[in-house]
């Protein structure tokens, strides 16, 4: 079976984006036509970076303290952390390559 994103929540949020690997967060909503665009996409590359990176998809619907902490105002809008700080950040659905880029550049 192949490597699933993690769900990130408010609750694990923190914990989660401080690792040592770069850590891509997909902040998205059932409702949101371009999230689910991107979501398989967002999928594969946590099965491709497994063990050199954290990929997590945030329901903004179940978690609001996170999204509206970074000004979250469309979605999708995907964040790149890497020890606990912000370092690229994406809004939109972007295909799969430059989101694989943006990852790699932080390895």
């Amino acid at each position: 079976m192949a490597h699933k994103a993690i769900e990130a929540t408010d609750t694990n949020f923190e914990e989660l984006i401080n690792s040592d690997k770069p850590v891509l967060v997909d902040f998205w909503a059932e409702w949101c036509g371009p999230c689910k665009m991107i979501g398989p996409a967002v999928e594969e590359l946590a099965g491709e970076y497994e063990g050199k990176a954290v990929v997590a998809k945030m329901d903004v619907d179940a978690n609001s303290v996170t999204p509206s902490k970074f000004g979250i105002r469309s979605i999708p809008t995907l964040m790149i952390f890497k020890n606990g700080q912000l370092v690229d950040k994406v809004v939109g659905a972007v295909p799969k390559p430059v989101l694989a880029q943006k990852l790699s550049a932080q390895l």
